[in-house]
């Protein structure tokens, strides 16, 4: 198993090529078996972790970065071993707290951005967040609000970088621009739904990315368990699920040609698919969210897969992309 450091885009800091995603954290995996994933991508050199202030779910929004932090209380080297993401934005339900518009609403308010990150900082027992991400876009919100918001975590050692995630094209160059003009680093990431099955980021946001020197982080890097071996899992009844049938029952052709394909050049599709998205040089890191140790030596496997050209010309024939502007849509 091997897996790769890369600068994060253009940027000096060097994360794993693959990323943990802790969404699962809490609700899906226990504490314990959680600790294990953790402890477990460290040993494979995993240092990327990702996580969420809403994380946690059906639980208690925050959960998981009650986990995350109660993992790296323990010591031993964990915090200095990690380059440690979270996000704001969304709204953090605890229940502890009194209902609050600032707090249960969406935004990426001066309010909202310093009160998040002051409980996500105590949550995760940490003093600083690598990475702190807007979740989506507020479009309603000044970027002078937004970047002096950021600048000022910065300033005082709180938070390194900024990232975004589910931003459009737009959103990318507008955000870069904005910080260009204060003199600020800007964003040093984007995290986008991106996989074999949903390319639409190609058309704008990946440009975007190349352009602005951005590390692109798919999440959803499986399409939620459709570019896993879903013919498979389906026919030995591994997963039942009713919306999930539904999707293979519309995707069953090209799944039969993507499993076929994928059981001919002897890898699992799960692998197969994150090697994809690895050949890509504006990817610097899928995020993966296993709920087992099995699933996360799978996901590492998968960045020691090189994929040839043929083998990269029948993916795009079975899953094709939209190609990139304005050269797809115009000239």
């Amino acid at each position: 198993m091997t897996v790769q450091h890369r600068r994060l885009g253009k940027h000096g800091v060097l994360v794993s090529n693959i990323c943990l995603g802790t969404m699962n954290f809490g609700w899906h995996t226990s504490e314990k078996d959680s600790f294990r994933i953790m402890d477990r991508a460290l040993e494979l050199g995993i240092n990327f972790f990702d996580t969420a202030d809403v994380y946690g779910w059906t639980v208690e929004h925050g959960h998981t970065e009650e986990i995350i932090g109660r993992w790296l209380a323990q010591g031993g080297g964990r915090r200095d071993a990690i380059v440690l993401a979270t996000k704001v934005y969304n709204p953090v339900d605890r229940k502890a707290s009194r209902p609050e518009v600032n707090s249960d609403g969406s935004s990426l308010s001066a309010y909202k951005i310093r009160k998040h990150c002051e409980g996500s900082l105590k949550r995760l027992q940490t003093e600083c967040i690598d990475l702190y991400q807007m979740h989506h876009i507020d479009r309603a919100c000044p970027w002078d609000e937004i970047w002096q918001s950021f600048d000022t975590l910065v300033t005082q050692g709180k938070t390194v970088y900024v990232g975004s995630s589910n931003f459009a094209g737009w959103d990318i160059a507008t955000a870069c621009q904005e910080a260009d003009k204060r003199g600020f680093m800007g964003l040093v990431s984007e995290q986008s739904h991106y996989h074999l099955d949903n390319r639409t980021v190609e058309l704008e946001v990946i440009p975007a990315c190349r352009h602005y020197g951005l590390g692109l982080l798919p999440w959803s890097p499986l399409g939620g368990g459709l570019l896993g071996g879903a013919l498979e899992k389906q026919e030995t009844g591994r997963r039942k699920d009713d919306e999930f049938a539904k999707r293979i029952k519309e995707k069953r052709g090209q799944l039969e040609r993507y499993e076929t394909l994928c059981r001919d050049i002897g890898h699992p599709p799960g692998e197969v698919a994150l090697a994809w998205l690895l050949h890509n040089p504006v990817v610097t890191a899928p995020i993966i969210g296993p709920r087992t140790i099995e699933q996360l030596d799978s996901a590492v496997r998968a960045a020691a897969i090189e994929l040839d050209q043929e083998t990269l010309k029948k993916l795009d024939d079975i899953f094709p992309g939209p190609g990139e502007a304005p050269v797809a849509y115009a000239w």
